[in-house]
């Protein structure tokens, strides 16, 4: 028989105190401190992505600051305040969507309550959502009150566009910028939620939801709701990248290592694949410069960092394609996908120019840069150097500054035969050869190193896609 009077789930598991709320600590630990204190401010603006919890938000401190029976900074929950808050019948706190009422007028009818004090509450509470909508003239009527309200008076502001927000509001505000919130902590909310509700959901499925909502909790519970519905108690990994369009975490994590490793071959077939089965394009490279951004946070961080958005399997992932992998490269490729995601908006064929972007991406992971190729000079140089210095007799051995600079006597013995020196510069005069600065010259520029005469021998050991542009830049 059908579950009756069914509550769905972003509704029956909307946070109703500052404990429940994900994601948001920087807001929360303001709001219980202001409230613990008493130094409530006039007004508040909440700004922020969709389905992040700006209302919620407000209406928990709401309840906080109109509680009958507060634990703490905590709304009770239980009391006439707090029921009524919560079902949106208080008299006391009045929330207005300004999408709808963007007018003169309506911000006149606000005005209108500010005389009545609360008649149950400390505070009478205006929570005005999406308030970037109201007109110039309806701010301006606000004004003067925002700036010096009655005692018992106070203001919360939700919008999702920030910079449309006068000015002249957001200098008599207390502003808070709430974050998208990380995919891990959505994957833990949405475990929970599955346990009390007795579904079972894969992990990597509740993975995919959580990509999908792009940080917003509400987004991600009406995603959850809507697999719920279409498979019944269980929750696939496939059924979630079927709604959403995505590609699976390992696929996306094989395309990443494909780029790492130069296989264009691999890449092409992936974008192929992808592209027949109507995944979003789009939002795979989005996902792609997000694993990227993933590997840089862990090579300067390490797996244990706060920043590092991914889950326990993801990282496992990341530490093992970051070994021996220079950051110097990672950075080119991320920006090279940016670039990507950036002007994929304006090309004709979405498909061709990914493909074109990612084998250029491989090509730049699997290229050495020039830091990398002067460090391998410099180490042949002094692994060269060495043999050199131990042939003469013992007082020149014993020499720890000039290590480079052999003595003219072996230098002398050994012009005849120069097949055996190809990689010291060759000496003007016999004289000159022996003066300690060239030895311990260093590279200052690009056209140092390529000028020099070891660089054929450190190309034995590049990848060979480095050797073309290495040569072309030699001309």
């Amino acid at each position: 028989m059908p579950t009756q009077n069914h509550t769905a789930l972003p509704l029956k598991y909307r946070p109703a105190t500052f404990n429940d709320v994900v994601g948001q600590e920087h807001v929360v630990r303001t709001l219980r401190h202001a409230i613990e204190s008493g130094r409530i401010a006039n007004a508040y603006l909440f700004i922020g992505p969709r389905g992040i919890g700006k209302t919620t938000l407000s209406r928990i401190f709401a309840k906080a600051v109109n509680c009958l029976e507060p634990e703490g900074a905590e709304p009770c929950g239980k009391c006439v305040n707090c029921r009524e808050i919560a079902a949106g019948n208080s008299i006391d706190v009045v929330e207005m969507d300004a999408a709808s009422h963007r007018r003169l007028e309506d911000a006149k009818n606000i005005l209108e309550h500010v005389d009545f004090p609360p008649v149950s509450g400390k505070y009478k509470i205006f929570i005005v959502d999406e308030c970037h909508m109201l007109t110039p003239e309806a701010w301006n009527a606000l004004l003067k009150t925002l700036e010096e309200p009655p005692s018992y008076l106070r203001f919360v502001f939700a919008t999702t566009e920030g910079d449309k927000v006068l000015p002249t509001i957001v200098s008599r505000c207390q502003r808070f910028d709430l974050r998208r919130i990380q995919t891990h902590d959505i994957v833990s909310r949405l475990a929970g939620i599955c346990k009390a509700e007795g579904i079972d959901a894969e992990e990597d499925a509740l993975l995919a939801i959580a990509r999908g909502a792009a940080g917003g909790m509400r987004d991600a519970l009406s995603s959850l709701e809507q697999l719920i519905s279409f498979n019944g108690g269980r929750v696939t990994e496939e059924d979630a990248l079927g709604v959403f369009s995505l590609v699976s975490r390992s696929e996306l994590e094989a395309l990443a290592g494909a780029i790492l490793k130069g296989d264009t071959a691999r890449i092409l077939e992936s974008i192929e694949k992808f592209d027949s089965s109507g995944k979003n394009m789009r939002r795979l490279a989005g996902e792609l410069l997000q694993h990227f951004r993933n590997l840089v946070v862990l090579q300067a961080l390490g797996s244990d960092s706060k920043s590092l958005e991914a889950t326990a399997e993801q990282i496992k992932v990341l530490s093992a394609q970051a070994q021996g992998l220079d950051a110097g490269r990672v950075f080119r490729v991320c920006d090279q996908l940016a670039e990507m995601e950036e002007k994929l908006s304006g090309v004709l064929s979405t498909r061709t120019y990914i493909e074109m972007s990612l084998i250029r991406a491989s090509r730049i992971a699997t290229t050495a840069t020039v830091e990398e190729l002067m460090r391998a000079v410099r180490a042949l140089r002094g692994e060269s150097a060495a043999p050199a210095a131990s042939a003469p007799a013992a007082p020149a051995a014993k020499e720890p500054s000039r290590p480079v600079a052999p003595p003219p006597p072996p230098r002398a013995a050994r012009a005849p035969s120069l097949p055996d020196v190809p990689l010291e510069p060759p000496p003007a005069a016999p004289a000159k050869a022996a003066t300690p600065p060239k030895p311990k010259a260093q590279f200052t520029s690009r056209r140092d190193i390529l000028d020099d005469p070891k660089i054929n021998d450190v190309l034995a050991t590049i990848p060979g896609s480095a050797i073309v542009e290495i040569k072309e830049a030699r001309k």
